[in-house]
């Protein structure tokens, strides 16, 4: 699976920004579908994961500093996953990439299978 990662930009604080991942060569329908983020100087993290479709529903996971403000979704039918945020802080600041794990969501980017290019999200205070 290759991905690539756009919508990143320079935002104010308290606005929004929604991140896009686009997926090609293969589908994402069997793949739990992740977003982490690499500050300067800090480690990667995780931000959101969303677990494949069991039976109508999908599980999203969120790390403790975005839950609330952001939103993770994905369209199998078009091979996307999505990040929407909002009300972003100047400490979102971050290269901001998607990734392909397997079926359930995990926080440790150790274990994802596929990586895509990163975006950069600027928040400006």
């Amino acid at each position: 699976v290759q991905l690539q990662a756009s919508g990143g930009g320079v935002v104010q604080a308290g606005g929004s920004l929604t991140l896009s991942c686009a997926a090609s060569g293969r589908t994402i329908s069997t793949y739990a579908m992740h977003w982490f983020r690499q500050a300067p100087g800090k480690e990667r993290e995780f931000v959101a994961g969303i677990s494949v479709k069991s039976g109508n529903t999908y599980y999203a996971r969120y790390a403790d500093s975005v839950k609330d403000r952001f939103t993770i979704s994905r369209d199998n039918a078009k091979n996307m996953v999505y990040l929407r945020m909002g009300t972003l802080k100047p400490e979102d600041t971050a290269v901001y990439y998607c990734a392909a794990g397997s079926t359930v969501v995990s926080s440790n980017w150790n274990v994802m299978n596929y990586w895509g290019t990163g975006t950069l999200v600027t928040v400006s205070s």
